[in-house]
Order: structure tokens, then C-alpha cells, then sequence
């Protein structure tokens, strides 16, 4: 009689898990869907119109709405490269950007600061925009920058980008043996700015920093972290992951891990099959980076486009992305993993991943694997609220 009741409740199981991924659609639509980290701003920059289908990149307006997506935070992200425009001014020019597009679209198209603005933006079924600078080398060693950005809307700041600062040092530098630091992790004026972000009420950022930054971090910092746009070293052993120790000091803290779909940070195997692809194709290469009309960081995503054929063999998976989900959701809990896209930064996505609008096909992955709906719902939104709230809090 056991036996029966345990095999009936089995089949129970089996029945309500196919019918959800059968309803994932649904499932997936009902549910807050955010993604932390996007680099659209570069192709806005770069005179595109994304309240517009367009015709390069992976993401725009009508897109976004198409992948159910509700919360999209753009990258703030200058260049460390010196030019005559400062670090600062440039970002200020990149959140106009954003600016100027909810004011072009105010019937589809919100700013949003707070956990509030995006409840109400959701409520009217407009599209929420928020910010987060990539690299703290806007605030030109200045905590009164850093008060502007948060008055200007910036609502994370990842504390570097690959360059370091004289504050900070990048997971690039820590594991170069020819960066010849200075320093390594935070330097009392690092501390300094972590505190004053807790004070202002900006979350922080760990994707890109050096081991000795995260863990100096986490010594001074009184709200939750976060990695807007990182994955799991243990699956793929890449200098801009996480640790199995790094992640279990994230669940500690109360933060989360965004979860960046690139594929040199999902497949260890990525970049040497690239690096082939692209000897095999160098007198292609050359004639597209000669023929592609645009400069600097674009270039490569438009080459990336044009020689879509020959990447497609090693795309990685579908489920090469979802398992890092997966780790990291079994290792530190369901509280703490969520979406982190690194779209329009990166130049080619996993297979069923090509853009925004394949967003549903992470909810249907996970409802395969067994994870429940309201699960799902924290990994596609309700942990972003979570801890966006928690670091609201004065």
C-alpha cells in the first residue's frame, strides 16, 4: 500500500511538472522578469533607434516586450581608453541616452530608482529602465561624482571594469603576473566608497573585480552585493567567475549572482574553438573589419553578425547556460541566482539564446530541471527585488 501511495505520488509530481513546462509561457509572462546587465547603450550611442525593431544587436524595445522582459538595467560603461572627454562626462552623456529614450516613449518606457518605481511601471505596463555603471572610473577618485551618478539614477556600480583603479584592482590585473599592482583589492579610499554606496543606497558590484577586492569587500560592506553579470568558475574556469568560496560568502551576505550568458564564461572550451575558427577565417576577418562602417566596440559585434555561420557549430547549448543556473541555485540556494545577460556586450550568445526574446526558453529549462514556479519567479525577478530592497533601506 506504501509502495502504491509513493508511486502515485510520483506520477502527481511527473503530471504537475509537465503540465508547467507546458504552460512555461505562461509561467514566464506572469512572472517580474529582470536582467541586470546589457550593453545596448553603446549601439545608442551609436545612432540606433532601439524604440525601434532594428536590424543589428540583440535587443531593443519591441524585442524586450517579445522576451517578457519588464526590468532591463543599462550599462554604464566608458571606455578606459584617455580621451579628451573625461571618464565623467561621458557617462553623464550615456545616462542621457537612457533618458532620452523614456522621454521619447513615455507610453512604453519608464525611468525607474527604486523598488517602488518598478512596481508601479509594471502596474501601468510600461517598460522599466534603470542604471548601472560598469567601472568605477567615472567618479575620478570623488565620492561627490559618486553622489551624482546616484542622483542621476545609477543604481549599482560594478567597482571595476578590467582596468584597475587606484582604488581597486580587476580580476584581469589580480591574475596577470605582468600588471606590476601597485596594490591589490581595496585601499582605504576603496572602503571609503563601498561604505558611502551603502549610505547612498547603490548596490555593489563584484563582477570584474580581483579575488583580494571581493573579499575586502565583503569585510567592509553592510548591505548585500551583487555580480550583475558573472557565472560559475567551477563549470568554466575563467577569471571573470565565481568560486565555489566566493559564492557561498555571496549567500552569506544576502546577495546574488546574475548569471552572464556569454559563452567564453559558460564552455571552457569557447575561446579555443574561436581562437581556430578565427586563423581558419583571418582573410574573412580582415575584409569584414575593413568593410563594417562602424569603430571601437561595435566593430566586433557587426563582424560577429556577418560570420554568424561559422560560429554556429560551437555555439554552446541551451543548457550549457542553464546549468550554471543550476549550480549555483544547489550550491548557495534559490535565493540567490538571477539573470544576467551581458546582451549587446557580448558578441555571440548560446543556441536558443540569440536575443532577448528567447528569454521564455530559460523558464521552460528550469521548469524541466524540476524547479517550481514560484522558484523560477525568484530567478527571473524576485531576487533582484529582493535585494534592490534591502539595499533601498537607510
Amino acid at each position: 500500500m506504501k509502495i502504491f501511495i509513493l508511486a502515485a505520488a510520483a506520477m502527481v509530481c511527473t503530471c504537475l511538472s509537465f503540465g508547467q513546462v507546458a504552460d512555461y509561457k505562461r509561467i514566464h509572462f506572469d512572472a517580474l522578469v529582470v536582467d541586470t546587465h546589457n550593453d545596448v547603450v553603446q549601439r545608442m550611442l551609436g545612432g540606433e533607434d532601439i524604440s525601434k525593431l532594428t536590424h543589428h544587436g540583440q535587443s531593443d524595445l519591441p524585442r524586450w516586450k517579445e522576451g517578457g522582459l519588464d526590468v532591463q538595467m543599462f550599462s554604464i560603461w566608458v571606455p578606459p581608453e584617455q580621451t579628451k572627454k573625461s571618464y565623467y562626462a561621458q557617462s553623464d552623456e550615456q545616462i542621457d541616452s537612457v533618458e532620452s529614450l523614456a522621454r521619447r516613449t513615455p507610453d512604453r518606457v519608464g525611468m525607474a530608482y527604486s523598488t517602488k518605481d518598478i512596481q508601479r511601471l509594471v502596474k501601468e505596463g510600461k517598460f522599466a529602465a534603470m542604471l548601472g555603471m560598469e567601472g568605477g572610473h567615472p567618479i575620478d577618485n570623488d565620492l561627490k561624482k559618486l553622489e551624482h551618478f546616484y542622483k542621476r539614477g545609477v543604481r549599482y556600480m560594478t567597482l571595476t571594469w578590467n582596468n584597475s583603479l587606484d582604488w581597486a584592482t580587476s580580476a584581469k590585473d589580480e591574475t596577470d603576473p605582468e600588471a606590476k599592482l601597485p596594490h591589490k583589492g581595496l585601499t582605504q579610499f576603496g572602503k571609503k566608497v563601498v561604505k558611502k554606496m551603502n549610505e547612498l543606497g547603490m548596490m555593489v558590484d563584484i563582477s570584474h573585480v580581483g579575488e583580494q577586492t571581493f573579499w575586502d569587500v565583503l569585510k567592509v560592506t553592510r548591505k548585500p552585493v551583487i555580480a550583475s553579470h558573472s557565472s560559475a568558475w567551477a563549470l568554466c574556469h575563467h577569471r571573470r567567475n565565481l568560486k565555489d568560496e566566493q559564492l557561498k560568502a555571496i549567500k552569506k551576505n544576502g546577495g546574488v549572482v546574475f548569471i552572464n550568458f556569454y559563452p567564453a564564461f559558460i564552455d571552457s572550451t569557447f575561446n579555443r574553438k574561436e581562437q581556430a575558427m578565427q586563423e581558419q577565417n583571418k582573410a574573412k576577418i580582415d575584409s569584414l573589419n575593413k568593410a563594417v562602417k562602424v569603430e571601437g566596440f561595435l566593430q566586433g559585434q557587426y563582424v560577429a553578425e556577418l560570420m554568424k555561420d561559422d560560429y554556429e557549430p560551437f555555439r554552446p547549448p541551451l543548457s550549457t547556460l542553464v546549468d550554471h543556473f543550476d549550480y549555483v541555485a544547489k550550491l548557495i540556494g534559490v535565493d540567490h541566482v538571477g539573470i544576467g545577460s551581458d546582451f549587446d556586450g557580448i558578441e555571440v550568445a548560446p543556441k536558443d539564446m540569440d536575443d532577448v526574446t528567447h528569454y521564455p526558453n530559460i523558464t521552460r529549462e528550469l521548469l524541466k530541471r524540476g524547479y517550481s514556479e514560484s522558484d523560477v519567479k525568484k530567478i527571473l525577478g524576485g531576487n533582484f527585488m529582493r535585494v534592490l530592497k534591502e539595499v533601498e533601506k537607510h
